[in-house]
């Protein structure tokens, strides 16, 4: 029976119960693997999901550059890594999985001796916190945010809020105005952040993100939100506030680490997708953790009829070197 491409669909909201059951069960710490993550930017980044053998397989297409996610779930890895490589070789594309720490790297070059090149993904590495550091601000090297949110508070008139029904337009508004004063127009990766963070009002309550506004003077000048990640932390996906206020971004943070976050060891605050901005950003806070992931590869040489099985598709079309993912 020949071989045919794995049944993939784009993911839907529908999908939150079961997804949620697998990462419960593999406990990731990466932020890949929060449901909402992975909604709010399904549009942007082409993403799609199969359930597959007690498994929840997520395939992303971007830029014509298509990767897999390393396997969510319960089961036979080996045989589920394999599905995925049939997959990419009866789409005659590259096999490339992203999102793999070291212990899952070491586990694969166990079973999969000499098959994979593979690199760190550093614009893919988490920035993890302790969620008592994020609190107290404690410490010599964190005093530059603490000065910063000493002179955001010489405004007295400001005021920490969870987002609700009954405020949530207005978040929507200060995305509007955020994006007016950033120029999202002109910046395609603002766009498709924007478009996310649309997303994200738009089913607030459904993928039930928890989150947190700033107000001075009456007005909404930032807002943050997230949801839990794993069993020991929580990962905060959208966070915007008005550059020109002093402290704006620390008060939030803060703000929102102290009233939404206690029950967490860590807080996982994402990557940097390679943008320099954030990278200094986020190394300011000093990460517990940086979690990095690699991108592995299948080497171009490797051609396994374990494998590569029954792909009369790929040879009857006279494209079997194609199977050789990347040649």
């Amino acid at each position: 029976m020949d071989k045919k491409p794995l049944p993939f669909r784009k993911l839907e909201l529908g999908d939150r119960a079961w997804i949620l059951e697998k990462f419960k069960e593999s406990n990731f710490q990466g932020c890949e693997y929060s449901f909402g993550n992975n909604f709010i930017w399904r549009n942007s980044y082409g993403l799609e999901v199969l359930d597959y053998k007690g498994f929840c397989f997520l395939v992303s297409t971007y830029e014509g550059r298509t990767a897999y996610s390393y396997p969510v779930g319960t089961g036979d890895i080996k045989e589920a890594i394999e599905a995925l490589i049939d997959d990419a070789c009866c789409r005659n594309i590259p096999f490339i999985l992203r999102g793999v720490t070291q212990e899952r790297l070491d586990k694969l070059l166990d079973i999969f001796p000499d098959f994979f090149d593979y690199e760190i993904d550093r614009g893919e590495s988490d920035y993890i916190y302790l969620t008592e550091r994020l609190t107290t601000l404690s410490g010599k090297k964190l005093q530059a945010k603490r000065n910063h949110i000493a002179r955001f508070k010489d405004n007295p008139n400001w005021v920490y809020e969870p987002i609700t029904r009954d405020n949530i337009d207005e978040c929507i508004e200060f995305n509007h105005k955020w994006c007016d004063e950033n120029g999202c127009e002109d910046d395609p990766e603002l766009q498709r952040e924007y478009c996310a963070v649309v997303q994200s009002f738009k089913h607030f309550f459904e993928l039930e993100f928890i989150g947190g506004l700033l107000r001075r003077d009456g007005e909404i000048i930032a807002f943050t939100m997230g949801e839990p990640l794993n069993s020991d932390t929580f990962v905060v996906h959208i966070e915007k506030a008005f550059h020109h206020i002093q402290g704006a971004y620390p008060m939030i943070n803060q703000q929102f680490i102290i009233n939404n976050c206690q029950d967490y060891k860590y807080v996982n605050r994402e990557e940097d997708v390679g943008d320099e901005g954030l990278r200094k950003s986020k190394l300011s806070y000093y990460p517990d953790i940086l979690l990095d992931k690699y991108r592995l590869r299948l080497k171009e040489r490797v051609i396994n009829d374990s494998l590569c099985k029954n792909t009369d598709d790929c040879r009857s079309e006279g494209n079997l070197e194609k199977c050789v993912w990347g040649s």
